[in-house]
């Protein structure tokens, strides 16, 4: 009788365990320039999580079929998988991006249409591209960004986040991607005080040009924020893909940067 038990509480420990597992990677220029070989190996690495949050997707020519590609590559590992891209951002010529969700549908069901938040279009060189997703009936909504790089002061950018929640408030909020900008900058001190908390602390992420003296990480830039009483993170970390190829030159033909990942459930 007390193994039953044993096992009927474990089994519903579990079940209220459910986690997803997310991944956000700003992978550099993903577009026609990224061979087969290479978006399978992209494919093989993502295969394992639920929700794919991609920055730097191409706005030209090659972007959308760059995703278009991936997620025929990811549908052919036993899994389906759906897609939406956005259209290229409001940004000068040379910065115009887009961005990606790709999701295993057996897991997630994306709620309504995701959208560029052009409320900020200005203000923001790349604005964020927002999807909302359901997950065991309960809801959540990305929000990927891409920030100007550091010379330019991101944290020019990052300072309308703490304007979201209150905007935003049926919603809860998961901010992810590339800031260029360490969780450590007061930057965040306001998402910090509505209850956010980052996936990653002290976490280097970017990719130097050539390791030096082992050391191959280069900028604390790429992290997740999220609400601490809607959401709780299990885990989190990333992912050092650099390590499967014989140079660091050759793993920047994938990216820049490393994926960072969080497996969550929702409260």
């Amino acid at each position: 009788m007390r193994t039953l038990f044993t096992l009927l509480l474990l089994s519903i420990t579990s079940a209220s365990l459910s986690q997803i597992k997310l991944i956000s990677w700003n992978v550099e220029n993903f577009g026609k320039s990224k061979s087969n070989t290479e978006i399978a190996y992209i494919a093989t690495l993502l295969n394992k999580y639920d929700l794919v949050a991609l920055q730097e997707v191409v706005a030209g020519d090659g972007g959308a079929q760059a995703v278009a590609r991936l997620a025929d590559e990811l549908n052919r590992k036993g899994s389906h998988w759906d897609y939406t891209i956005s259209d290229p951002t409001t940004s000068t010529p040379s910065k115009t991006e887009r961005y990606a969700f790709l999701w295993k549908t057996a897991q997630l069901k994306k709620i309504g249409k995701a959208w560029l938040e052009k409320k900020y279009a200005i203000e923001m060189e790349r604005e964020p591209y927002l999807c909302t997703f359901e997950y065991q009936k309960k809801q959540f909504t990305a929000v990927s960004f891409h920030a100007i790089t550091k010379s330019k002061q991101p944290e020019r950018e990052i300072k309308y986040f703490k304007l979201f929640p209150k905007e935003y408030s049926k919603l809860n909020l998961i901010f992810m991607g590339d800031f260029n900008c360490p969780q450590s900058h007061s930057v965040f001190d306001p998402l910090r005080k509505m209850g956010f908390s980052s996936a990653l602390v002290n976490q280097k992420t970017s990719l130097k040009r050539s390791c030096k003296k082992g050391e191959c990480l280069a900028s604390e830039f790429d992290n997740m924020y999220f609400s601490k009483s809607k959401i709780k993170k299990l885990h989190s970390g990333i992912v050092l893909f650099y390590q499967n190829f014989q140079s660091l030159q050759q793993a920047r033909t994938i990216s820049d940067h490393c994926p960072i990942w969080m497996e969550f459930s929702l409260n």
